[in-house]
Parts: structure tokens; sequence; C-alpha cells
């Protein structure tokens, strides 16, 4: 939803209609994760995609006839023959698309969404997708993280309020059409948005655990994740190109202020001068580090690497910690960290030498090779050639 949510807030701004189609379930080797979103505009213009192309034609027929009867669907696509020639994925896969009509009618809270999604906020749109009752299908519930004494729940707008019902709790717009519902969905959809995760949930029709019938999507907007890059180098400005290109926040930190400069790090969101391991015990000290930061020690400065890697790996949730370095550095690395009191347990935390083998040379290609070794330890690959495997692509 975030690629394509600036062009659908445009529209629903000046009071027009869109079909807006979601993926909401993927099966096997669907080529775009839930969530993903496709516009079919008021001009039934095009933005954004649910499968890279396979079923684009498909879901932009079904948008039209949706601006026309308002009437929500909930449509699956998948191989529909031998050689997939007909419409469904090439790829093998398969994906369940919501295509619903947006308007300010549909959805009022879109801007509050859309402010907090810009600001960084973390929300969560939970959304009827299937149901007995079609009455039922496409109601949403807002949700956020259950307010504390010190953050005060946002005051719903006028038309939020009058959606809202009696059952949805503190932090949440809305109803889904019951106060069992609401409250089955809304604890739940907490958990997702503390891990970023957005995936489709079933229950009974009334929000039964042990049930079926009503299945919800629920979209999580979790901040953007961080990368923080220890050591302004040439490879450090590679990785910060390659981890804005990924979808990470990147700060570049390092205590020597004439390397970094923001005019050396352009791609880097923040860059910082300070010692690496101070900055970084502030940013835990914060709150600002949670289990989706990575955290890339390009350094290879015993007096730099070994303080900060002594605060990294001690941390209690980092998605990933690598270190630069030559074979010699990294045993002498790990004596030195052994001898600061890190368990074996902590020190196997550390990825060193950083970065998959690929045989890189250059900054850029190192960067690649580090990137590539933070996707694989994300999803669980394995970082061998998927021609030389076999079974299922995406695991």
């Amino acid at each position: 939803m975030r690629d394509v949510l600036d062009k659908l807030l445009t529209w629903w701004q000046a009071g027009e209609s869109v079909a807006v189609g979601t993926v909401v379930a993927t099966f096997d080797s669907a080529p775009r994760p839930p969530g993903a979103v496709m516009l079919v505009g008021p001009e039934l213009e095009v933005v954004g995609s649910v499968s890279g192309g396979c079923v684009e034609g498909a879901v932009y027929q079904l948008g039209e006839e949706i601006l026309e009867s308002g009437e929500p669907v909930l449509q699956r696509y998948g191989v529909s023959d031998e050689s997939a020639f007909a419409v469904g994925l090439t790829c093998g896969g398969i994906i369940d698309v919501f295509v619903e009509k947006v308007d300010r009618t549909t959805f009022p809270e879109l801007a509050e969404v859309a402010a907090d999604i810009a600001e960084g906020r973390p929300v969560a749109v939970a959304m009827v997708v299937a149901h007995p009752d079609p009455k039922r299908v496409g109601r949403r519930l807002i949700i956020r993280p259950e307010p504390t004494t010190e953050t005060p729940t946002p005051r719903a707008s006028t038309a939020s309020a009058e959606a809202s019902g009696a059952g949805a709790g503190a932090g949440a717009r809305g109803s889904l059409g019951s106060d069992r519902a609401d409250d089955a969905v809304l604890d739940d959809a907490r958990g997702l948005l503390a891990n970023g995760r957005s995936e489709t949930l079933e229950y009974g029709p009334d929000g039964q655990r042990r049930g079926e019938g009503m299945r919800v999507f629920v979209s999580s907007y979790a901040p953007v994740p961080r990368m923080l890059v220890f050591g302004a180098i040439d490879f450090a400005a590679a990785v910060a190109r390659l981890g804005s290109f990924l979808g990470y926040r990147v700060t570049v930190c390092d205590a020597r202020a004439v390397f970094a400069t923001a005019s050396r790090f352009p791609s880097a969101d923040d860059v910082v001068v300070d010692w690496p391991h101070r900055y970084l015990s502030g940013e835990a000290a914060a709150g600002r580090i949670d289990d989706r930061t990575v955290i890339c020690v390009l350094t290879h400065d015993p007096k730099f690497d070994v303080p900060l890697l002594e605060v990294a790996l001690r941390l209690p949730q980092v998605a990933y910690i690598g270190a630069m370095g030559s074979r010699r550095t990294h045993d002498d690395r790990l004596k030195r960290l052994r001898e600061a009191g890190l368990t074996e347990e902590e020190v196997a935390r550390l990825a060193s030498p950083i970065g998959l083998d690929l045989g890189a040379r250059t900054p850029e290609e190192t960067a690649v090779s580090i990137a590539a070794e933070i996707i694989a330890q994300r999803w669980g690959g394995a970082g061998q050639r998927l021609s030389a495997a076999a079974g299922p692509i995406h695991h």
C-alpha cells in the first residue's frame, strides 16, 4: 500500500472513487507478498501491481466492474491450465486478491491512516474480506498500539466516530460488525503490527477463535525498518545505497567528522558524528532498535568495532549483526570480545566476515553480498544458486 498511498489519497481527497485490489493471501511461489496493491483510478488508469504482470489484466477488468457495482469481491488466481497461458500465475503460485471500491464513504478513516504512515506511527487496518453476511464484507477496524498513560488515544474524526462500534477497543476505530469480532481481531492484529506482518486471519462468523467463515486481512504499517551502518568508508556508501533501495531507513555513523558528511553519503537518511558504541547505546535506550533492525559494522578497527559489538551483541532484539574484516581480523575480534566477557551464545549472533561468498571485489559488489546475507537470514534462504536446488523457490 505504501507505494500507491499518495495517489490513492489524492483521489480520495478529491472525492473520487477508486477500485483497490489487495493481495490478501499467497500460496506457493507467489510473485508479490500480502499487502501488494493495485489501483484502478476514476479515469480507469492503473497504479501499482498485485502480481508483477501475470493477472493485472483480470484485476483491471474486475476493478472496472466494482467501480460500477460497488460490491467488493474476493478472487483467487492461480495456474489456469497446463501452460498457464490463461488468466493465472506463470510461476505456479496462487494469490487471493480482494477488490473493493474506496472513497470517502467506504473508507472515511483513510486520511488519518495515511497521516500515521507518513509520520512513522504504527497502525494496522483489519478488513473483512469474506463473511457469510455480505453486509459485513469490507468493514474495517483501524488499530494502533495499545495506548499508555503517556500516549493518549487520538480522537476519531466525525466520520470515523460514526462508523465506530461499541466494541472497538482503546486505540481502535471502526468495527467489523460485533464486539466479539472486534475484540478477537484487535488482540491478534496488535501482535501482527508489533512484528510488522500483514496476513489473513480466520474466525467464526462472530469472531469465534475456533471457527471459520469470517476472513480478516490485517495490513500492518509499522515504521520503516532501520539499517545502521558504522564506518564512513566507500563500502559504507555502497551499503547505504543498497539499504535504501531495499526499503530501510539508513543511518551512517562514524566518530570522524571529516569522513561522516551528508555529501559523502547522499543515500543515507541520517549521517551521525559520534562514537559508534555510544550512539548505538543511546538509540537502544530510546527504544529505536527493534527486531527488524540490521547493523553493519564496517570499521574493521578494534578501537571502534569491539566496543560497538559489545553493545550490539547484547541487544535483546536485532535482526542482523555483521562485521567486515579479514579472517585474521575476525579471529582477533572474537578474542577481544570473549575477553570483554561476551558469552559464546552472544558471539554466535555475529555474521563475520560479513556477507555471502559471491566473489565480490568492489564496494558495490560487496554491498550486494551483504544485502544477500541479510535477505537470506530474514527469510531462511540457503544462499545457494536456485538452479542447483530443488523444491519451492520461496520458503
